[in-house]
């Protein structure tokens, strides 16, 4: 409360489509958002440091020599896909850093969100090539062609599919739903 009797807290702006019945004012809920994202990128951000270390250290290993030059290609490729994707999962930091205290925590939550899908992605193409490198090299180019295509299967329909299947349950003519 301020001295007038008041409420001390910034006015919220209108309720919107992400507005949860929490009350909270819309700076509260960006400072929320933020937490949330910070702790998921926690999680994706050591996945994919050591997933982008371990691909870093292949080439000093004695069978790397052994590799065809499609095996080669295909590794290169996930080493810059393994760093990109490093990468966009770590910018939401560096984006902090640089806009701390400049009272743009609305910005710093958009950015950070699209950063975390981009590294996501990113992350799901690393994780299928790496799985592809591995059968192709342990079995042969067929089996290293369906593992990956099967784990890509299984990253869409539980990365994209079932979120949006469950937002369209939670509410079928919401903001959220697949049209």
């Amino acid at each position: 409360m301020d001295r007038t009797g008041g409420d001390a807290r910034p006015a919220r702006p209108p309720a919107d489509s992400s507005d949860d019945g929490r009350d909270e004012t819309f700076i509260e809920r960006m400072d929320r958002n933020w937490e949330e994202l910070l702790q998921e990128l926690r999680v994706t951000q050591t996945g994919a440091q050591i997933l982008t270390g371990f691909l870093l250290t292949l080439p000093f290993q004695s069978r790397f020599e052994d590799l065809d030059e499609y095996q080669r290609d295909v590794y290169l490729v996930l080493v810059l896909m393994a760093a990109l994707a490093t990468v966009l999962i770590v910018a939401p930091v560096s984006l902090h850093r640089l806009l701390f205290r400049r009272r743009m925590k609305p910005q710093l939550v958009d950015a950070g969100h699209w950063f975390a899908r981009a590294g996501l992605a990113a992350l799901a193409l690393v994780l299928t090539g790496s799985t592809m490198l591995l059968f192709d090299v342990v079995l042969s180019r067929t089996a290293g062609r369906v593992a990956s295509g099967a784990l890509l299967a299984v990253i869409v329909l539980g990365w994209v599919v079932l979120p949006h299947l469950i937002a369209r349950r939670a509410d079928p003519d919401g903001p959220g739903a697949v049209t």
